[in-house]
């Protein structure tokens, strides 16, 4: 009888790691992260927030096309040593990119971001015929 090799269940991001190896792609490919977003709207704006620490605000390019917001940069770990012997290597280096479609329309062209605590916050404000309108019913 052979031996196996215990190993617990793999988290997503293993199982999808361990998938593109096996297929032979090479890690250059899969050097790109997707950040997660929180996106929501309060009454005048749309605010999408996503986390991006130790990422240099200045190497992040943002733009809104049709109703679609974009994030795309880069992150570069400058003290990367190769003679280390990792066990394990989770922190990631390489470009990210993430868009995703407005619910509502938008003044693009007013779009405002912050970076702060590493979260980057885009505040969008909506467009007129995106607001709630309030009607008062008349009474006779």
């Amino acid at each position: 009888m052979a031996i196996i090799r215990w190993m617990p269940a793999l988290s997503p991001i293993e199982d999808s790691d361990k998938f593109f190896e096996d297929f032979g792609f090479s890690k250059m490919a899969r050097r790109s992260f997707a950040p997660e977003l929180d996106v929501y709207d309060t009454k005048d704006a749309v605010v999408v927030e996503t986390p991006l620490p130790g990422i240099d605000p200045n190497d992040v390019n943002i733009s809104i096309e049709n109703g679609v917001l974009q994030i795309e940069g880069k992150s570069e770990k400058k003290t990367e040593v190769d003679e280390k012997n990792y066990y394990r290597k989770e922190i990631r280096s390489g470009s990210f990119y993430r868009s995703v479609t407005l619910p509502v329309p938008v003044k693009d062209d007013q779009a405002e971001a912050s970076y702060e605590k590493g979260v980057l916050k885009i505040t969008i404000p909506k467009a007129e015929e995106a607001k709630p309108k309030a009607i008062q019913v008349k009474v006779k």
